[in-house]
């Protein structure tokens, strides 16, 4: 009588996911702990696929690639340095301005939080019979204005060594990047085996394009913006209509939240000389369509579908980026999640994550 045996499941499966699991909150904590670096390294990504273009066009002119890298890296500082003079030079005036717009601020923010305060307690009248009215709202304490500014500016950039060390290192990282380009590139392909180097070259090739079609189009679509939100605010004879340009500027590049994070600058300025509801609903109404014009007509005919990330991967890249990194990870989530999906687009067992990122 022969009887049938049942062999035994094998764990490797439950194993693998494991490792998986593992491997990607190391990961994860790496990015966390160590996000000074990691930005570094990522912006000087990002600036020596943006550069390498024109180092490539002086190299047509047979100027070798290590002048015509330097070049560009100059070029680069001396546009960084002299647009971070005119903004500092803007700033420094509206902080000598500031005491009237704090004014005005904490008066509408007084106001609305005392009738937040009014509301809470017909509330609790309704619920607990009997319990006091007073309002318990009360205005913000200006103390508390310089330790929420800096909250704020520490969330956005990251420490202060975060700032120093891409300030200094990004420079010579970029310049090393493009000057040393094919060396690199070259050891890269030994880093892999003879019958996978054409798999990588595709995707190294693939992740150029659209990390490169990405900035163009970003960097064209934020001068748009900025050009187009500084003659509307210079039309409506705001002050200050270039630093609340940029500013806005600067809060289109986050994706869907920038629309409305771009009126801030121009609720902030326009709070002194209007108080009706109508000026601010303009204001929202025309900096959206700027928005929406540079988002879905410009951005479109500049990056292709190069990207081709879906709207739940952009918002989800975005809330996760943004939680580990602050304002540097709205900036960078987006060309992140292009690049793993390059990535899961050219290997087989990321195909179907690739395949969710762009569909």
């Amino acid at each position: 009588m022969s009887t049938t045996e049942t062999p035994p499941i094998a764990p490797a499966a439950g194993s693998a996911l494991s490792q998986r699991l593992i491997a990607g909150a190391i990961i994860l904590l790496f990015f966390y702990y160590a996000a000074g670096v990691v930005i570094t390294l990522l912006l000087s990504m990002l600036l020596a696929y943006f550069l390498d273009p024109a180092v490539e066009f002086l190299e047509r002119f047979r100027i070798p690639r290590a002048v015509g890298s330097l070049i560009m890296v100059l070029i680069l500082i001396s546009c960084i340095a002299a647009g971070g003079y005119v903004l500092y030079d803007r700033m420094n005036e509206f902080a000598n301005d500031w005491p009237k717009y704090k004014g005005t601020i904490l008066v509408a923010t007084g106001t609305i939080q005392g009738k937040i305060g009014r509301l809470e307690g017909s509330v609790s009248e309704l619920t607990t019979p009997g319990a006091p009215t007073d309002s318990p709202a009360k205005a913000a304490a200006p103390s508390q204005d310089s330790g929420a500014v800096h909250n704020l500016l520490v969330r956005g950039i990251g420490s202060l060594y975060a700032l120093i060390l891409e300030g200094t290192f990004v420079p010579f990282l970029v310049f090393f990047m493009l000057a040393q380009k094919r060396e690199v590139w070259h050891a890269t392909m030994q880093l892999f085996p003879i019958s996978r180097r054409t798999q990588v070259k595709e995707t190294l090739d693939d992740l150029r394009n659209v990390l490169r079609d990405y900035l163009i189009g970003m960097s064209v679509v934020t001068l748009v913006v900025v050009a187009l939100s500084s003659m509307f605010f210079l039309a409506l004879g705001l002050d200050y209509p270039v630093l609340a340009g940029i500013a806005s500027g600067i809060f289109n590049m986050v994706p869907y939240i920038g629309a409305v994070l771009a009126w801030l600058p121009g609720f902030m300025l326009a709070i002194i000389k209007w108080k009706a509801v109508s000026h601010f609903a303009l204001i929202a109404v025309v900096l959206t369509g700027i928005h929406i014009v540079a988002q879905n007509l410009i951005a479109p005919q500049l990056v292709g579908r190069q990207v081709r990330l879906n709207a739940v991967a952009i918002t989800v890249a975005l809330l996760f980026w943004g939680w580990v990194w602050g304002g540097m990870g709205l900036i960078l989530g987006i060309p992140i999640t292009a690049a793993l999906r390059v990535i899961c687009d050219h290997t087989e067992s990321g195909k179907p994550v690739a395949r969710w990122l762009g569909a």
